[in-house]
């Protein structure tokens, strides 16, 4: 068992962030704002497909106009992405925003950053404080370790909210780096109780952005910190929510319907494998009764024994499969009926 990082909870819209709660999926959409019909469209999808919060940049009067009208459409909570002008964080807050993301550093001055407190405070919804490594003037000088930099920045930028007594605050600390940001999270989580929304910013194209947010929120995750995750990917969003579903799931904090373990076959497989594990993955998405773990093995020395930790299992020789439950063998069945066998098994699983 995992030991969540213990924090405070933030409420945005219906969903609540925090130790004491699920560990949420966020995503971004990739549109213009401002086409409230593109953008409504693209949020649908994500949340079809598993996410749970969505962010939408504002970065003018015409996107920051479109949140109301967007929030008429979705039933989602909306994040407004803000960057450098404060008048839009007001301007989105005003028409509706569930929660706003400020980085206080590219903001122009404290009486700009005081208001946003101020109307959100007025409006009962949550801020996140972002930092990213690239935006910090410090970083780029080269003052320090950039985790530590990163750290003591955002402290520094959490004093006026801490004046204030405004505590709906959800903290990130993101680098395209992975160890600079796991270094960043852990020393942050050691200076407050705030909720964490944990990634790592500009990750790059899917086939490189996932291992590098696999390894980076996922090491947070076994370190019990993180309460709302986003992979950050190149590209379409909805790679970024299956992404996130599977981190989720592989650390064992979350999970997102039934879960194959497979092979990676050698010379000793029999079987062609990979068609028989693509096929058994199509047929199982629609099963919605409790998660189980499936292993499907190409030979003897993989199964049952390394899947023992499998509910139900098939361990194939040649021309036949062994279907076992719980690491004991109980029937064999021919390669062409082991899909079957097995989606019937998992169907009547209870």
């Amino acid at each position: 068992m995992i030991e969540r990082r213990k924090t405070r909870t933030v409420t945005v819209g219906d969903v609540k962030i925090g130790s004491d709660h699920l560990i949420s999926i966020q995503s971004m959409t990739k549109t213009d704002t401002s086409d409230v019909n593109a953008t409504v469209r693209q949020i649908r999808q994500l949340q079809n497909a598993g996410c749970e919060l969505v962010r939408v940049a504002v970065k003018d009067t015409n996107a920051a106009s479109a949140i109301s009208d967007i929030k008429k459409e979705i039933n989602i909570p909306l994040i407004a992405d803000i960057h450098f002008d404060h008048k839009l964080a007001l301007e989105a807050i005003a028409n509706g925003a569930d929660k706003i993301r400020i980085n206080p550093g590219n903001m122009t001055g404290q009486d700009a950053v005081n208001s946003v407190i101020n109307a959100a405070a007025e409006k009962g919804i949550p801020i996140r404080l972002g930092v990213n490594s690239g935006s910090l003037v410090e970083m780029a000088a080269g003052r320090g370790n950039p985790a530590d930099v990163m750290v003591d920045c955002l402290l520094k930028y959490l004093e006026p909210f801490r004046k204030k007594r405004f505590n709906d605050i959800i903290l990130s600390l993101k680098a395209s780096d992975v160890s600079t940001t796991v270094e960043a999270y852990r020393k942050m989580a050691e200076a407050c109780d705030y909720p964490f929304h944990v990634g790592v910013t500009a990750a790059g194209p899917p086939a490189e952005g996932i291992v590098r947010s696999s390894v980076g929120i996922g090491t947070l995750l076994l370190d019990g910190i993180g309460d709302t995750i986003r992979v950050s990917l190149t590209g379409d969003p909805l790679p970024e929510v299956d992404a996130a579903k599977r981190i989720l799931s592989s650390v064992g904090v979350r999970h997102f319907g039934h879960s194959i373990i497979s092979c990676p076959t050698c010379g000793r497989c029999q079987v062609d494998l990979v068609p028989l594990v693509e096929e058994l993955e199509k047929e199982i998405k629609s099963i919605t009764n409790k998660p189980l773990t499936i292993a499907i093995m190409g030979c003897e020395v993989n199964g049952p024994g390394e899947a023992k930790c499998a509910d139900i299992g098939i361990a194939f020789g040649k021309n036949k499969g062994a279907i076992f439950r719980g690491g004991e063998i109980i029937k064999t069945v021919k390669v062409d009926d082991a899909v079957d066998e097995l989606v019937k098994m998992i169907k009547e699983e209870i």
